[in-house]
């Protein structure tokens, strides 16, 4: 009986081939590469924004630090406007040492508040991080920049004179200082 017995088999699974295996394979590392491709451009775009914020914030906190200084110069344009006024009526009437008292008192005050937006606003600079440039001794190319070199005492290669300040920001030059640079003392035969 043994002989009659119909022998069941399973189904035959066949075994993929190298080129399906391979394809697999490869759908499986594009889908991988797609989806990190989605992600990497999405962490870009969310830097992008973020950069974006950053530099609003950054521009929001020195207007704010700027807008008092805005007014100390608007409080200094009025005070200029009524000295101009007060200089125009005074030369109607009152005693020529009066109107020059007051002229006087006028342009102190004058002076006071731009010295104020002076030091409102270079202390604002300050707290934001700028620095003025050193220009004592000696000539630095990667500070400054020699306008002219002119003969005189000081050593050759000393700076003599500071036409404009420079500044700089963190580790950063924002603006060179404008130096005239000696060029040593001049021969006998060129001295004037």
């Amino acid at each position: 009986m043994d002989d009659d017995r119909v022998e069941e088999t399973a189904p035959e699974v066949e075994e993929p081939s190298e080129l399906e295996v391979a394809r697999r394979e490869r759908d499986e590392y594009l889908d991988a590469l797609q989806r990190l491709k989605a992600e990497f451009d999405n962490y870009r775009k969310r830097v992008a924004r973020e950069e974006a914020v950053l530099a609003v914030r950054a521009s929001e906190r020195l207007v704010k630090e700027l807008v008092p200084v805005l007014d100390d110069l608007e409080r200094a344009l009025e005070a200029a406007a009524d000295h101009s006024a007060r200089s125009a009526a005074g030369r109607a009437g009152g005693s020529a040492t009066d109107r020059l008292r007051q002229a006087y008192a006028d342009e102190a005050k004058l002076e006071e508040g731009v010295r104020l937006v002076h030091r409102a606003l270079a202390g604002a600079l300050a707290r934001e991080g700028l620095v003025e440039i050193e220009t004592d001794g000696t000539f630095d190319p990667h500070t400054q920049e020699a306008l002219l070199a002119q003969p005189s005492e000081a050593d050759e290669g000393t700076v003599i004179q500071v036409v404009q300040k420079g500044y700089r920001l963190g580790d950063r030059v924002l603006r060179p200082a404008r130096v005239v640079v000696s060029a040593g003392v001049a021969p006998e035969g060129e001295r004037g």
